[in-house]
């Protein structure tokens, strides 16, 4: 193929079908590599996200994973997703990106680094420089802005400074940025950023309707009851406090069940503040198994914390899942594409409000089935025409 490419992509915390989130780049590496293209990735040995750790030998491992050749990078283990430990563990991982045995890998004709680790974009400009090649700097976790206001860091922290020099590098030396946020240049350009550089590429759905046919994902659920469900990370950021606080409220309605499954720091806490008899906690499944498990649900729910932060906007992964499980969603945020508004596949209500969840739930449980179907219908229309990976893929090469 005479237009091939071959793509390096940077991410400390890329996962696959064997390890585990996280999944936006191993989808696009597939997508890459249907399209006629080689993609090498570049991961960390170590994730808090990996349901199975790699299995390393020395400073670097190669693996090949459905084409895909990854290179898993040495680094240390930690308990905490923020803590002294991850930081140390991304340091790590950009230091020892020195050594990396570049002639094991074709050349490159573009790198990309995605955060929230910034660290590496250093390393990949200078082998971007030498191997003549485009370099994208993507940035789904904003730091040091997400950390500053979901863990209260502070702007002149010693860690902030050290985030946002790697922050304004990116900008200023990637050849174009991306974001998962459409409004994200508004805080790009101010550190820096030319606005030319900009582009907007969300998150999405990866259609692999073989994988869905031979989930054996199972789960023993009450009959004749509403069944609410969330299935993602349980950590910090998800702001599940608030639905616990609605959930408990709702105590008296013995026909609604809710059900979580997934892992994350958070879910001992919840879990000890979990009044409500009707609950039910499962652990964290694959991918491949989240469409069996959604369609058990009656509706979803996604929420987030009151911050400014996400009038930039949002791009999570649940949302996209639910659209195509057609199942009405109930969104707690305040953000700037509230896509359950714009697709018109449930119920938006304020952040951090117990109360309006509640309110939210009893009448998402009130409608009949036929306007619930709908609701479910719009997302999944809506989800195919605007976020599958085969096109957000395209979007990516686009750019080179």
């Amino acid at each position: 193929m005479t237009n091939q490419k071959t793509i390096w992509i940077i991410n400390q915390y890329a996962g696959s079908s064997v390890h585990g989130m996280e999944y936006r780049h191993y989808y696009l590496a597939k997508e890459f590599i249907a399209k006629g293209h080689k993609v090498v990735m570049i991961s960390g040995s170590y994730s808090h996200l990996y349901k199975h750790q790699p299995t390393t030998h020395g400073d670097f491992t190669m693996e090949e994973i459905e084409g895909i050749t990854y290179c898993w990078v040495k680094v240390p283990t930690y308990e905490k997703s923020i803590s002294l430990g991850r930081f140390k563990n991304m340091i790590a991982f950009a230091w020892n990106l020195k050594k990396l045995p570049l002639d094991n890998f074709p050349k490159p004709d573009a790198i990309i680094v995605s955060s929230p680790s910034l660290f590496p974009i250093v390393r990949a400009r200078k082998w971007a420089t030498k191997f003549g090649a485009k370099l994208l700097f993507e940035i789904r976790d904003i730091w040091p802005l997400t950390l500053q206001e979901l863990s209260g860091l502070k702007k002149w922290h010693p860690g902030s400074i050290l985030l946002s020099y790697f922050e304004k590098y990116g900008y200023k030396n990637a050849d174009k940025v991306i974001s998962l946020l459409p409004n994200a240049y508004l805080h790009f350009e101010k550190h820096g950023m030319e606005r030319s550089k900009f582009n907007y590429i969300p998150n999405g759905i990866f259609i692999d309707k073989s994988a869905q046919q031979n989930s054996d994902f199972s789960i023993n659920l009450p009959e004749n009851k509403f069944i609410m469900g969330y299935v993602g990370s349980i950590g910090k950021s998800n702001a599940l406090e608030y639905y616990i606080e609605a959930i408990n409220s709702l105590s008296h309605r013995e026909d609604i069940e809710f059900v979580f499954i997934g892992n994350g720091a958070e879910k001992a806490d919840l879990m000890s503040k979990t009044k409500n008899k009707n609950v039910i906690w499962v652990d964290s499944i694959s991918k491949s198994e989240v469409p069996a498990a959604l369609e058990k649900m009656d509706g979803c729910y996604i929420g987030w914390h009151n911050i400014k932060l996400y009038e930039m906007g949002i791009s999570a992964n649940k949302i996209f899942d639910y659209m195509y499980a057609a199942k009405p969603i109930i969104h707690s945020n305040n953000a700037s594409n509230d896509l359950i508004k714009i697709a018109a596949c449930g119920l938006s209500v304020a952040p951090e409000n117990p109360q309006a969840i509640a309110d939210a739930i009893i009448k998402l449980v009130n409608l009949s089935e036929i306007e619930r179907k709908g609701l479910g219908e719009n997302g999944k229309k809506y989800v195919l025409n605007n976020h599958t990976f085969s096109e957000l893929a395209n979007k990516y090469l686009d750019l080179l």
